[in-house]
């Protein structure tokens, strides 16, 4: 019987309702000031963004940046043009859902799935209130990215899509890499990146792809974990095999148990070190852990690897 209060749904799939009643959390912290890595300067500017848009082309004057070059435009006419720029006026916040298969699962408090989607949730009112656009995309060659916007309705756009995704696992799930290669044609220079995945699903990325992201926007990985996996009990643990016979597992012995470490404690450990080094700030959150633990991230000067606090 689930508590008072409680549906039998509870930690298994993530709901609207839910999803909305976690911006509280954010509404009574502190706003970053923006800045290349964090907060920092004594003033917030009253420019949202960090990076430039594409304003117009002109014809090129001595001293103008030869990096700015309109190649284009510069063929066409016979004369050389460079492109100006002015600041964006609104940050974007991109939130990127893996939708891996190893997400849907979970032993205490909920699936990582619903972590995923409460932490995505949390990325999303954050950036209404601090008056970024809001957007989030899948790992799908069918299905388009959610259109950023600003304000709540953008981020009850972003909760809804969450919703789906995280119900259970799409069937039309391309990959970690593909998600990736579509942020890349939504991102600005200056815009924040939230990723939500699988510790596993890291690995299918190059690690130069990290380091571009991060030296252009503020990457934040989320990477969400069950204590089955990082802290298993000193016990024999029975599981259902693939075609419903039972078996157990002896991680009372310490060989299977070396052998359960070298499958998720190290390549954890690993990955969380390697996007570290790309300048990407990183943490585990566990299942069990409280879903805002992750925003103490956001204020720190530097990228570095955390793991959330327990809830």
């Amino acid at each position: 019987m689930p508590p008072s209060g409680a549906t039998v749904t509870d930690g298994l799939v993530p709901t609207l309702p839910e999803l909305v009643g976690l911006r509280a959390l954010v509404q009574g912290r502190r706003g970053a000031r923006h800045g290349r890595h964090g907060a920092h300067g004594p003033a917030a500017s009253n420019l949202r963004g960090r990076g430039m848009e594409y304003a117009e082309s002109r014809e090129y004057a001595q001293g103008d940046d030869a990096r700015h070059i309109d190649w284009r435009l510069t063929a066409r006419s016979g004369r050389t043009h460079t492109k100006l720029f002015q600041a964006e006026r609104e940050r974007l916040t991109l939130v990127v859902a893996d939708t891996a298969p190893s997400l849907y699962f979970g032993t205490r408090v909920r699936f990582k799935s619903v972590q995923a989607a409460r932490a995505g949730a949390l990325a999303a009112w954050l950036a209404a209130r601090d008056g970024d656009r809001i957007a989030a995309l899948r790992g799908s060659h069918r299905e388009a990215p959610v259109p950023p916007a600003s304000g709540p309705r953008g981020a009850l756009r972003v909760l809804d899509a969450l919703v789906r995704w995280y119900a259970q696992p799409p069937a039309d799930d391309d990959g970690l890499l593909v998600a990736l290669e579509h942020a890349r044609r939504l991102l600005r220079p200056g815009s924040r990146l939230v990723l939500l995945a699988d510790p596993s699903s890291i690995a299918a990325v190059p690690a130069e792809r990290w380091l571009a992201l991060a030296m252009h926007h503020e990457l934040i990985v989320l990477l969400f974990v069950d204590p089955v996996e990082t802290s298993p009990p000193s016990k024999r643990l029975p599981f259902r095999g693939t075609q419903g016979d039972r078996i157990e597992l002896g991680l009372d012995t310490a060989p299977v148990r070396e052998r359960w470490r070298q499958q998720f404690d190290i390549p954890l450990e690993a990955t969380q070190a390697m996007l570290q080094r790309q300048g990407a700030r990183v943490m585990a959150l566990s299942t069990i852990d409280a879903s805002d633990a992750w925003l103490s991230l956001l204020g720190r000067p530097h990228a570095g690897v955390a793991t959330g606090a327990a809830r």
